[in-house]
């Protein structure tokens, strides 16, 4: 009888040690992350930010396995130009020619896979969804789980932005010579998420 109870003692403990540990959702706080934009042409670039509306982080064991955010894309601004310059080319970002803004406020991005890749890094796969088009897209990120709050980090993220129909001054599709825009965008994200 006494070896019947050690045996399930013994699974007992084994099956608690292999509990899954409940996965905890961080509030991201919309003041302290940030998102940032480059754009590129043959002749230069251009550079702002655009605001965060809201998001989650989840994570066990500090450990993150999912979340999402959503992006104000009415808010997007521009930080290398001032006065009319810098309106215009915000008025054209804003413009059915690029981002639509007045029909799609709001980009969103869904984390689908989360590969660890060691040292507080990871591989993020998701769905990044813009003017209502949605495609899946991967990035490197700096994860740091610390307390009741978590910080991903993620540089340079390119974003091919004829993926989204978004094909003014696009070589790809027009013969414009030195007028052309890149097609892909860059991004830097930083979210800061908490219990």
């Amino acid at each position: 009888m006494k070896k019947i109870t050690l045996i399930l003692g013994t699974v007992a403990v084994a099956l608690l040690a292999f509990t899954p540990q409940k996965s905890n959702t961080y509030t991201v706080n919309v003041n302290k992350s940030s998102v940032t934009w480059v754009g590129r042409k043959v002749t230069g670039e251009h550079a702002g930010k655009i605001k965060l509306a809201s998001g989650n982080l989840i994570a066990d064991n500090k450990t993150l396995k999912g979340g999402n955010f959503t992006i104000d894309m009415t808010s997007i601004s521009c930080t290398d130009l001032t006065g009319e310059y810098m309106e215009k080319l915000l008025g054209h970002l804003k413009s059915d020619d690029f981002f639509a803004v007045e029909k799609y406020p709001v980009s969103t991005f869904e984390i689908t896979k989360v590969t660890p890749l060691g040292k507080g890094t990871a591989n993020i796969t998701g769905k990044l969804s813009i003017k209502g088009i949605t495609q899946t897209i991967n990035f490197p990120a700096v994860i740091t789980i610390s307390g009741k709050t978590i910080v991903a980090e993620a540089k340079k993220v390119m974003v091919d932005r004829t993926n989204f129909d978004i094909r003014y001054g696009s070589k790809s599709f027009f013969n414009l010579g030195d007028k052309a825009i890149d097609n892909d965008f860059e991004l830097n994200i930083s979210l800061v998420a908490s219990l």
